[in-house]
């Protein structure tokens, strides 16, 4: 139930985050919107304020902001001619699309800001070890996490790059003796590095090893200034848009497996197991899903915001609307797209839940 709870937390603010980039601006360029929604389906919670009407549906997978004129169905009355979505200039509804997947990544940058100015875990740079995976060979050694590191075949370590260079800097995978303190008492252990296949963060080969012996750095809380953590979340964020915009072309590539694919289900066990690790994490999984929902929405494909750019920037280019059976198709053609990839991402997260993989 509390994951239940914090599920429910996580998709509402991102939806809401999404949502209300495409309602701010729309009302800034003098788009009628007629409805805010959280959520798809029967409307549960309802009232109206001015012209919109905003609700709580009962579907909580997404969310929708209807304007007028943005349906080939809708009927725009001919003095709203001028407030109607598709009547306005494509440079403004590209805007206007553009703006919900960017608002997502604002809203990450604004995360990613709070977590570094009051405080995350970063690895230190002392030689106290932290996660001892079992099967690696530190583990086999009898290393333990919070040993502190003092020497390395008779060469004093004092920060954790030194421990890094007098591990990998030695090809021939003979034993290393580690000079340790545990508990205030001195010990000596003898660790036989392995050769470890070097990957990339998408568990791709990068056709070389380095010798590991399969130990991570302890972690301290850090804060950042109000000067550096500016910066910091902007690049933060560039850096995860990057990463998932790389994920995703490889995946299309087939450079990644489909297993990947991960849905609401992924997302409900993995929000859980965040919200427990603590404020830092929970906020660090809510900034990593709102990058992904705005990429995602770039996507062209119809119904997403990234077909409604790509339309507005077809008509902005030959100057002239494109046609309304032309749209139609498109938009039953991404319905099918989408169908299909929440199966896959159903499929997924069934055969995880499972422990089929």
């Amino acid at each position: 139930m509390l994951n239940l709870v914090y599920f429910i937390i996580v998709l509402s603010i991102l939806i809401f985050v999404h949502e209300f980039g495409h309602f701010l601006v729309a009302r800034l360029a003098g788009v009628k919107v007629l409805t805010f929604s959280l959520g798809f389906g029967r409307k549960l919670l309802q009232f109206k304020r001015g012209e919109t009407e905003y609700a709580v549906s009962a579907v909580p997978l997404g969310g929708y902001v209807k304007m007028l004129g943005e349906s080939t169905e809708d009927e725009v009355p001919e003095e709203e001619a001028d407030r109607a979505f598709s009547n306005k200039p494509p440079l403004v509804k590209m805007l206007i699309a553009f703006s919900g997947p960017f608002f997502n990544v604002l809203f990450a940058v604004l995360i990613f800001f709070v977590i570094l100015l009051t405080g995350y875990q970063a690895p230190s740079n002392k030689t106290r070890i932290g996660q001892v995976p079992p099967g690696e060979p530190a583990y086999v050694a009898g290393l333990k996490e919070g040993d502190i590191v003092t020497a390395i075949d008779g060469r004093p370590v004092r920060q954790w790059t030194e421990l890094q260079r007098a591990v990998t800097d030695d090809a021939s995978l003979k034993p290393l003796k580690f000079e340790i303190t545990r508990e205030g008492q001195p010990m000596t252990l003898m660790i036989t590095p392995r050769a470890t296949e070097e990957k990339n963060a998408f568990g791709e080969s990068l056709g070389k090893t380095r010798p590991l012996i399969g130990v991570a750095a302890a972690t301290e809380l850090k804060r950042e200034s109000l000067r550096e953590a500016s910066p910091m979340a902007i690049a933060e964020t560039y850096n995860w848009t990057e990463l998932t915009i790389v994920g995703i072309v490889k995946l299309i590539e087939g450079s990644i497996s489909p297993k990947n694919v991960g849905g609401p289900i992924l997302i409900f066990q993995q929000v859980g197991q965040h919200a427990k690790a603590g404020r830092s994490s929970f906020l660090f999984f809510l900034a990593i899903i709102s990058i992904n929902l705005g990429v995602v929405n770039l996507l062209p494909i119809p119904v997403l915001d990234g077909s409604h750019i790509l339309f507005s920037f077809v008509e902005f280019a030959i100057r002239r609307r494109i046609p309304t059976r032309t749209v139609e198709w498109s938009q039953k053609v991404g319905i099918g797209i989408l169908v299909c990839i929440m199966v896959l991402a159903f499929y997924n997260d069934f055969m995880r839940l499972f422990h089929v993989w």
